[in-house]
């Protein structure tokens, strides 16, 4: 995710059916690894100044020992699908991309893009062990390691736990609590809930799918058919227009306003992913609470804030947990041992560096090492969060909040990505089908089982263009 300022929501936006055709018919230049001349490219998706900055760093280190040339370039995630396009139909694809959310990458691989032996055996190598097991499912098509995986943010519900005890309410992890929730605590001039609705905003999406998930929605079925008008889904979609619709905010609800909504002390629960922590904490000048008693306490939000990071909806077996997972891929025509040897050193000697650029949004899926299984995990809870000020992670938040984000990773679950339908996920982050039929929903215009069907009609129109 994206904001304006930072990694935010807005992730993993894809490559249309389009693209797809472009790069088949257009690349005819470089189709094997490159030459070995031990100087390789790596476009990275933290392309804001000071990521590029800490990116350089690390990078510096792996040159000074390796003694190969590295040239970083920061690629704005939204630009990517068409950097790929010119950059496959020209012939010079660079030899690694880092920060690649999922739906990207199986964009990549659908295509043919991808050199899927190196991430196979770098994962290998560093030992298959000491990678999170749902990161690795999550990253693979069967037994084909598509990238290897790197860090993972979290889509979390967010709650004024004050209100809530005031009131006696239970915290929102399933569908009843959360609407009981909202319908108490609406009114008066405070909203219950802050949602996103934005029909041009994968941000909307997100939103939803992390509903949706917890209730057993599902994009496409085993069989491969899109089910966003099944009953789990339906009853998803009439959950999220009550929370969003009747207890939010009205006009069209954005990753912005959801976030200053929230701030401001104006609602009492908003979905938002884990990059929120830092800012909630009143570490970012440019994002400060703004609610009446944070003037004298910049904490007082992260103090009075429960979090719930799994859901339960009425139709499903067990919570779901929504979040995104971004890796580390190689080209096609990327040199094969230089890139191997880069991305072994940014999983090891400089993995610390680069999940420490953001932990709150950048939770290592890499535990530790065979020697020390928890090295990893234990630098991100004592690693610095925060840009204007900056704290210890686990000096700011409670070891039962770090623990919650760190088991997070083990229970995400996505849409399409386990179905094997990866490249339709990032073709409809693209097309924004399902923020398009939410925007309607929670602007009055549809019903929310109208909302159902046109969604699974345009989904599956787009998948049937991806064939």
């Amino acid at each position: 995710m994206r904001t304006k300022s930072r990694r935010s929501l807005t992730t993993a936006v894809g490559v249309t059916a389009a693209l797809g055709l472009a790069l088949v018919t257009g690349c005819s230049g470089s189709t094997g690894p490159g030459r070995p001349d031990r100087e390789i490219t790596v476009w990275s998706q933290e392309n804001l100044p000071d990521r590029v900055g800490a990116t350089q760093k690390i990078i510096d280190g792996f040159e000074k020992k390796s003694g190969i040339k590295v040239h970083l370039v920061g690629v704005d995630e939204g630009q990517m699908p068409q950097l790929i396009m010119s950059a496959a139909a020209a012939g010079k694809l660079p030899d690694v991309i880092g920060a690649a959310p999922m739906g990207q990458v199986w964009q990549m691989y659908t295509n043919g893009l991808l050199n899927t032996a190196i991430p196979r055996r770098i994962i290998d190598r560093l030992g298959t062990g000491t990678f999170n097991a749902n990161a690795l499912r999550l990253t693979s098509d069967g037994r084909t390691s598509l990238g290897v995986p790197s860090d993972a943010w979290l889509q979390l519900l967010v709650y004024r736990k004050d209100q809530f005890d005031r009131a006696r309410l239970a915290p929102p992890d399933t569908y009843d609590r959360a609407l009981n929730a909202a319908r108490a605590l609406d009114g008066k001039g405070n909203d219950g809930m802050s949602a996103a609705t934005d029909p041009s905003d994968v941000f909307t999406s997100q939103s939803f799918e992390s509903v949706a998930l917890a209730n057993g929605c599902q994009l496409v079925d085993d069989h491969h058919q899109v089910s966003l008008d099944s009953p789990q889904c339906r009853t998803a979609f009439r959950t999220y227009d009550k929370l969003a619709r009747d207890y939010g905010a009205p006009g069209t609800q954005s990753v912005d306003s959801t976030r200053a909504t929230y701030f401001s002390g104006r609602s009492s629960m908003v979905i938002w992913s884990s990059f929120l922590l830092d800012e909630l904490a009143g570490l970012r000048k440019d994002a400060l609470p703004s609610c009446p008693a944070c003037a004298k306490d910049p904490r007082y939000l992260s103090q009075h804030s429960g979090i719930v990071t799994s859901m339960k909806g009425p139709d499903a077996q067990q919570p779901a947990q929504y979040g995104e997972i971004t890796s580390w891929v190689t080209t096609r025509t990327a040199e094969t041992a230089a890139s191997q040897e880069f991305i072994e050193y940014m999983m090891d000697s400089g993995y610390e560096s680069w999940f420490g650029m953001s932990p709150e949004g950048k939770i290592p899926v890499r535990d530790g090492t065979a020697a020390e299984p928890h090295r990893y995990l234990d630098a991100w809870r004592h690693s610095d969060i925060g840009v204007d000020t900056k704290k210890p992670f686990d000096q700011v938040y409670p070891p039962a909040l770090l623990n919650q984000l760190a088991d997070g990773v083990s229970k995400m679950r996505r849409w399409g990505i386990t179905q094997g339908e990866g490249a339709l996920v990032g073709a409809t982050n693209g097309e924004l089908p399902v923020p398009k039929a939410i925007g309607a929903m929670t602007a009055g215009q549809v019903s929310p089982d109208r909302a159902a069907r046109e969604a699974q009609d345009d989904v599956a129109a787009l998948k049937k263009s991806l064939q």
